[in-house]
């Protein structure tokens, strides 16, 4: 199994090209699971992105439960109070979409630059598993 980023993949592009597209286009990635055997490196990232993905969504859904959950317990103290909690819920939900925007982003530059790095919380799963 090839760990080189200047190997081709299963595209039949370069490692590193393969990888970096990946993360832009997430379907990608999930082809690439599937029909990626011998570059280790393009299969680790696309691991690595659908991992990410995978923490995003199930964040968000916590964002939100909690959200309701507080909306609700705030709107029956006072109306005021359930305004500012949904606030602080939808600012929540905002950063959290920017901890994921610049995960891609700063993932998707350092494969094209041929580095193997890791992600918090998914990128020592991604490499177990690649």
């Amino acid at each position: 199994m090839e760990n080189s980023p200047s190997g081709k993949s299963a595209l039949g592009l370069d490692g590193n090209i393969t990888a970096l597209l990946g993360y832009i286009f997430g379907i990608v990635a999930l082809i690439l699971i599937f029909i990626e055997k011998n570059n280790r490196f393009v299969r680790y990232h696309a691991i690595q992105c659908l991992l990410w993905i995978v923490l995003y969504i199930v964040g968000l859904f916590a964002i939100i439960i909690v959200g309701v959950i507080i909306s609700v317990i705030g709107g029956a103290a006072s109306q005021t109070l359930g305004g500012i909690l949904a606030a602080l819920t939808g600012l929540l939900y905002f950063v959290w979409i920017l901890i994921f925007l610049a995960g891609i982003i700063y993932s998707a530059i350092k494969a094209y630059g041929n580095n193997m790095h890791k992600l918090p919380i998914v990128g020592s799963f991604a490499e177990k598993w690649a």
